[in-house]
C-alpha cells in the first residue's frame, strides 16, 4: 500500500549558510563569515547524510537542492562529493534534477563548470534587478553587467538556468516593470521566479520602514496592476504561472519545489534547514538548529542538531492545503479529506466558488486568477473550522 509522500515524490534539501554580504531584505538564514572551514562542513553533511540513509533507506530520490545563503560560494569538491555519497545512498530517479543557487558575484567560468561535471543540472541564480540602481538599494553586491556575464557563462555550463527578479521596488513604476520583465523575459531560457517585495520585520529593510525612511514603495493598487502585468506578459512569452512567483515553459517547472507544493518528502540538513519525512507510517516535521556554529558542533558531538515533532492528520492536510494551492494544478479533494479525516467546509466551498475565489471539481479544488492575488486569505477561509 502506497504512503501518502509518494504522491509528491522524495527530494533532499542541503542549505548552506554562508553568504559575501546580508542583503538588507533576505530573512533566510544566512551569515557572513571571515573564515569558512569547508573540509570540516563538508564532514558534517556527510555524517547527516549517512543517519538519512539508515532512516530512509532504498527511496527513488527525485530532486536535489543546494540552498542558501549562497551554495556558489562552497567549493566544487564539496559539492562532488556530497554528491558522489548522495549517489551511494540512494537509488536515482532517471530524471534527478540537481540545482545549485548562485549569486552572479560568486561566479566564475570554471567554477561553474566544476559543478557540472560534479552533477549539478540546473542552476538557479539571484540576479534581482536589471539596473544598477536598484541593485544598490537592495544590497547586492553584483551590477547588472556581471549578472549577464554570470548568466551567458550558466547557460553554456547548464541545460537549464533559472533566474529570479524582485519587483514592486522603490521608485519602481509599472511601465518600468513591464519594460525590465520584457527584457527579461528575452534573456530567460525556461524559467523565471519573479517575487513583489516584501518587507520583513527583523531585516534591515523592516526596521528601516519601522522607522518610516523606507521611502518610494509602490502603493497597494500599484503593486496589484504589477502582479497582473507580470502574469500577461509571462503567459505571452509562454512562461506559464504553474505557481504563485514562478513561471515556466511547459516541462521546466523546478522539480524540487514541486515536492514541496506536491507536499511530498524530504530530507532537509544545514542550519535551519527544515523536512518533511515518512518514518514508519508516519510523517515527522524536522527542523534544524539556526545558528551555523551550533549545528556544526551538534553534528560532530553526536548530540545533535534536529529537533523532531509528529504530524496529525489535520496538520498533514493542513500544509498540503497552504501548499498545493499555490500551484494552478491545485489540490486532489479526496487526498485532502484522507489526511484529515474529513473533507473540506462545503459552506465555504460554496462560498469561495460564488465569489470567484476558487474553481472546485468532482475530484480537484484550485485557485482562480482572482484568488491567486488574495491567496492567503483564501486559505484562512478554507482552514478555519476545516
Amino acid at each position: 500500500m502506497s504512503e501518502d509522500w509518494q504522491q509528491g515524490g522524495f527530494g533532499l534539501y542541503l542549505h548552506w549558510p554562508f553568504c559575501q554580504a546580508k542583503c538588507p531584505y533576505c530573512d533566510f538564514n544566512s551569515h557572513v563569515a571571515r573564515e569558512i572551514d569547508q573540509s570540516r562542513w563538508l564532514r558534517a553533511y556527510l555524517a547527516e547524510l549517512d543517519r538519512y540513509a539508515e532512516e530512509v533507506p532504498h527511496r527513488v530520490l527525485n530532486s536535489i537542492f543546494f540552498g542558501g545563503g549562497t551554495p556558489s560560494l562552497m567549493n566544487p569538491d564539496v559539492v562532488h562529493a556530497i554528491l558522489e555519497r548522495v549517489r551511494q545512498i540512494w537509488p536515482q530517479a532517471n530524471d534527478l534534477e540537481v540545482t545549485l543557487e548562485a549569486n552572479p558575484g560568486s561566479v566564475e567560468a570554471g567554477r561553474f563548470a566544476a559543478y557540472a561535471q560534479a552533477g549539478v543540472s540546473r542552476v538557479s541564480m539571484g540576479i534581482q534587478a536589471l539596473n544598477d540602481r536598484d541593485l544598490r538599494r537592495l544590497g547586492r553586491i553584483h551590477t547588472v553587467e556581471e549578472a549577464r556575464k554570470a548568466f551567458d557563462i550558466a547557460r553554456t555550463q547548464f541545460e537549464r538556468v533559472s533566474f529570479d527578479l524582485i519587483y514592486a521596488r522603490q521608485d519602481q513604476t509599472l511601465q518600468d516593470w513591464r519594460a525590465e520583465l520584457s527584457e527579461a523575459l528575452s534573456m530567460a531560457i525556461d524559467h523565471v521566479s519573479l517575487y513583489q517585495l516584501t518587507i520583513e520585520q527583523g531585516t534591515a529593510f523592516g526596521d528601516r520602514y519601522n522607522r518610516g525612511s523606507l521611502r518610494g514603495l509602490p502603493e497597494d493598487d500599484t503593486a496589484a496592476d504589477m502582479y497582473e502585468a507580470t502574469q500577461d506578459i509571462c503567459g505571452e512569452a509562454g512562461f506559464n504561472a504553474y505557481e504563485v512567483s514562478n513561471h515556466a515553459k511547459p516541462g521546466a517547472e523546478s522539480r524540487h519545489n514541486l515536492i514541496y507544493w506536491r507536499y511530498g518528502d524530504y530530507v532537509g540538513i544545514g542550519p535551519g534547514a527544515h523536512g518533511r519525512v515518512t518514518l514508519n507510517g508516519q510523517r515527522i516535521a524536522s527542523e534544524t538548529e539556526l545558528t551555523p556554529g551550533k549545528w556544526l558542533h551538534g553534528v560532530e558531538s553526536g548530540t545533535g542538531a534536529e529537533t523532531r515533532r509528529a504530524l496529525s492528520g489535520m496538520d498533514q492536510a493542513g500544509e498540503y492545503l497552504m501548499m498545493g494551492l499555490r500551484i494552478s494544478e491545485g489540490i486532489d479533494i479526496d487526498r485532502y479529506a484522507a489526511l484529515a479525516g474529513q473533507p473540506l467546509n462545503a459552506e465555504k466551498l460554496a462560498y469561495l466558488t460564488d465569489i470567484g475565489m476558487i474553481a472546485p471539481s468532482a475530484s480537484k479544488l484550485r485557485v482562480t486568477d482572482q484568488g491567486r492575488m488574495v491567496l492567503n486569505a483564501v486559505i484562512r477561509e478554507l482552514l478555519v473550522d476545516g
